[in-house]
């Protein structure tokens, strides 16, 4: 069983409030309306999975209530964030404080894995911008 919380698709799993380890299948991962594909997700992390993104001239800028951590498996992207400017490869890793404005621009197909706390996942914290 997954495990996320209120607000989410999927309910708490039992595991995760009873000190249980648990797993999520690839048959158990979520599409998110961004693309981000939600992988194993506790009470107060969750990681998602971007999988070879499609070169754009910029996402929408957002600010998220969650702090985001990332890694890049393969391709390339440019994070801004107010007047900071990161290029991000293969083997780089990122940190987005909750609350800053930021968009991504993909140079290359680009896959990633985040992790978000709280959940990204849960209570709607991961709507499109509008």
């Amino acid at each position: 069983m997954r495990a996320t919380g209120p607000g989410s698709p999927f309910p708490v799993s039992e595991e995760t409030t009873s000190g249980r380890v648990s797993k999520v299948g690839a048959a158990d991962v979520h599409a998110g309306d961004m693309g981000q594909r939600y992988l194993a997700a506790g009470s107060r992390v969750a990681m998602r999975l971007w999988a070879a993104e499609e070169p754009t001239e910029g996402k929408p800028e957002a600010a998220r209530e969650y702090e985001t951590v990332g890694y890049v498996v393969t391709g390339r992207a440019r994070l801004r964030a107010g007047d900071q400017t990161l290029d991000l490869g293969p083997g780089d890793s990122w940190v987005v404080p909750a609350g800053v404005s930021h968009t991504y621009e993909i140079l290359e197909e680009f896959t990633a894995v985040e992790a978000t706390s709280p959940p990204a996942d849960q209570a709607g914290r991961d709507a499109p911008p509008a």
